[in-house]
């Protein structure tokens, strides 16, 4: 279940940011009802999958799935751009991540 938190927290962190975008610098009410909620919330999953797992290889994790997710959700929902070198180093932070899981002592 570590990692299914783990997983939500991740998810929640995505939510929160492109909500938090999407807010207008706070200006537009539902987005930013959102980015609250789901940073609140992605803190608290977080906090629950610390409980057993290494803070280092799940705060890696979590800001790694948030760092993969919001770039690319920045390019289909906000057409944002992305250079050679900014996708190669988004593979970086993906690889990054799944060696964290392989390598990880359950």
């Amino acid at each position: 279940m570590r990692w299914i938190y783990l997983l939500i927290a991740g998810a929640l962190e995505i939510t929160w940011a492109v909500a938090m975008k999407m807010s207008n610098g706070f200006s537009v009410l539902m987005p930013s009802i959102i980015a609250g909620v789901g940073y609140i919330a992605s803190a608290v999953f977080l906090a629950i999958a610390l409980k057993q797992l290494p803070l280092g290889t799940a705060y890696a994790m979590w800001t790694g799935m948030g760092i993969v997710g919001t770039t690319l959700l920045g390019v289909f929902l906000f057409h944002e751009k992305l250079s050679v070198p900014q996708v190669i180093c988004v593979i970086l932070i993906v690889v990054g991540i799944a060696g964290l899981k392989i390598l990880a002592k359950d």
